[in-house]
């Protein structure tokens, strides 16, 4: 509670010990006025110590996610594409979007987790919240417009399951602004540690890490995409961790790529040169390249029978997450992401169905089966 005043730390130690004090009893506990009481309660808010009326404490591990909601269509087809007529296909539907992915994948770990997104004034958008909420989700933030549907995202496969085509109706991303952030900052500041990805705006990427720099939170970010990156600012001060792949990080860097098991690490270095306190930069099948301390260290895959890669990317930021908000330093945590990672791609749903604390304890020991 270092960015806490005298005064602060003792009206938060008195609703501590009493959320149901009130601020009259409050000041005549410290000796103070009670308009100096309710100011410094308006501070604590600001800095997420309490959740506003009624002095509701934040629990002591909790993430927020914001970004992309998406409905997901995919489409294997049977046989080669051909172009300019139909092709028979085996198709599935299911919810995705970064945000929306690593937020499940918290809920089902048992992270308490709220989620703030932009969906459509539609029945794809309020069946994505029912699917939410029914795994614990706190998605009270969630903005609603009639302005454009909820985002979707079609995808074409070839019988490999390479991509033959992806289209992409993201639009409604554009609407969601900073003051939406404003809106949510009680959320946001109650939170241990908030993850957002590059769906959202510029602006709004700006203004989250620009607020961030007084929040007692800790900032993670993921890339999504090579054009998305450079929504960021090349000031990354104000990110705690920052997740991409080596494509991405180098679309970033404005830099020529080298042989990846070397580029990776000099990637993630001269990322934290720009100002992230730590990266994680993936290579795939060859693990990933987390810059943390001063040195890059290598955080081999685990071994897999990959049945579909969808979604593989975002457990393994929600591993990394949790165990992040266990305690483990970025490394350690690291290594279970990639151990949820390589599960997720056994199965072909975006987010492994199993998923539990007791799932994920049963598979540690493949940890020892790593990639290196």
């Amino acid at each position: 509670m270092s960015e806490l005043g005298a005064q602060e730390q003792a009206v938060l130690k008195i609703i501590q010990d009493n959320p149901f004090a009130g601020q009259q009893e409050i000041a005549d506990q410290l000796g103070l006025a009670r308009s100096t009481v309710a100011a410094h309660i308006v501070q604590l808010v600001a800095k997420g110590h309490i959740l506003g009326r009624g002095y509701v404490l934040p629990e002591p591990s909790r993430a927020a996610c914001i970004g992309g909601a998406v409905f997901d269509r995919k489409y294997r087809a049977r046989h080669t594409v051909i172009p300019a007529t139909s092709n028979p296909v085996d198709g599935a539907r299911s919810f995705g979007g970064v945000a929306r992915n690593v937020t499940e994948n918290l809920a089902l770990l048992g992270t308490p987790v709220s989620f703030i997104s932009i969906i459509g004034e539609d029945e794809t958008g309020q069946a994505l919240l029912a699917q939410l909420k029914a795994r614990g989700v706190d998605v009270s933030q969630v903005v609603t417009t009639s302005e454009r549907p909820t985002a979707e995202y079609a995808a074409v496969l070839d019988p490999a399951g390479d991509l033959v085509i992806g289209l992409a109706d993201m639009g409604i991303f554009d609407l969601f602004q900073p003051a939406h952030i404003d809106r949510a900052w009680p959320h946001l500041a109650a939170s241990s540690l908030v993850f957002a990805d590059c769906n959202l705006p510029a602006e709004v990427l700006h203004h989250l890490i620009a607020r961030r720099k007084g929040a007692r939170f800790r900032l993670a970010i993921d890339a999504v995409s090579t054009p998305k990156v450079v929504r960021l600012p090349s000031d990354l001060a104000g990110i705690d961790l920052l997740f991409m792949n080596l494509d991405e990080a180098n679309a970033l860097l404005e830099r020529e790529g080298l042989p990846p098991a070397k580029d990776a690490f000099e990637a993630a270095s001269a990322l934290t040169t720009r100002g992230v306190s730590e990266a994680v930069v993936s290579m795939g099948s060859q693990g990933m390249a987390v810059a943390s301390d001063g040195k890059a260290l290598h955080v081999p895959s685990v071994t897999a029978a990959p049945v579909d890669m969808t979604g593989a990317g975002d457990a393994m930021i929600a591993g990394t997450l949790h165990r992040l908000l266990a305690g483990d330093t970025t490394v350690e945590a690291a290594r279970t992401g990639a151990l949820l990672g390589a599960l997720t791609t056994e199965t072909a749903a975006s987010v492994h169905a199993e998923l539990s604390p007791h799932f994920l304890q049963a598979n540690l020991h493949r940890l020892a089966d790593r990639k290196g």
